[in-house]
């Protein structure tokens, strides 16, 4: 039950904050943030089952992000079609976000329910393959998680206002991003076991970051873009008990790429 909150083209220093949680199996193994050895050009995690990645950025500032679409009793798809590919081909690749977008509607049918969004620093694009076309993102503060772009769940709505209030300073705090996502003012309850069938949304809908020896929040990551062409991006990586393993951090300017 990924969690993505974001604003675009709505603060005066920045046109992209983001701040985001991956959570998923613990037992899916992954790489921690890093320029990729075989695409130097790419900043991201890396899940090691599919060779894709949930979200990163490139040296040209172009950024991608990805969450899957709860659907229990959807089709499963071989894996040769997985959705952190999605990711990784628009990082690679050269077209504008919504032209790329656009481009995926033919192929939706190949992959589980996913919500991706795609952007450059002067665009931002979302699909889904849950619903008809590609958009444009409008300006303003924004949530994603396993439903459609803006869904009004518990977590996405509180989500969008604790960003807003971050979102007062000239100056935005990381580590105030950082804790919005590790909030876990609510107590996680019972992750059951067999959690494809059985996930209850009324209980994790609500939930920032997730705790469970199997299933939970693995990482943070949190991702700027100033106007006058400098990069943030942060991850925290989490274990199963919800202690965290360490922070990288990663600056550089996207202009001069």
């Amino acid at each position: 039950m990924c969690l993505i909150l974001f604003s675009w083209q709505s603060h005066p220093r920045y046109s992209l904050v983001l701040a985001a949680n991956r959570d998923e199996f613990h037992q899916r193994p992954a790489e921690a943030a890093q320029f990729w050895g075989d695409d130097p050009r790419i900043l991201a995690g890396r899940d090691l089952q599919g060779g894709g990645t949930w979200l990163g950025i490139t040296r040209s500032g172009r950024f991608a992000a990805i969450t899957n679409y709860r659907e229990p009793l959807g089709p499963l798809i071989s894996l040769q079609h997985s959705r952190g590919n999605l990711v990784r081909d628009f990082l690679g690749g050269e077209k504008a976000p919504l032209a790329h977008a656009g481009g995926l509607i033919s192929e939706g049918s190949s992959y589980q329910g996913f919500n991706l969004l795609l952007g450059t620093p002067d665009e931002l694009a979302y699909v889904s393959n849950r619903r008809d076309g590609a958009l444009s993102v409008s300006a303003g503060s924004h949530g994603l998680s396993n439903h459609l772009l803006d869904t009004d769940w518990p977590k996405v709505h509180a989500g969008r206002e604790r960003l807003e209030e971050i979102l007062n300073h000239n100056q935005v705090d990381t580590e105030a991003l950082l804790a919005l996502l590790s909030d876990r003012a609510l107590a996680p309850g019972e992750i059951p076991e067999n959690l494809g069938e059985r996930l209850a949304p009324d209980q994790l809908m609500k939930h920032f970051f997730i705790v469970s020896e199997v299933y939970g929040t693995r990482c943070s990551t949190v991702l700027l873009l100033d106007r006058n062409g400098s990069a943030i991006f942060l991850e925290r990586q989490f274990e199963p008990a919800g202690r965290e393993i360490e922070t990288r951090r990663f600056e550089f300017d996207y202009k001069a790429s």
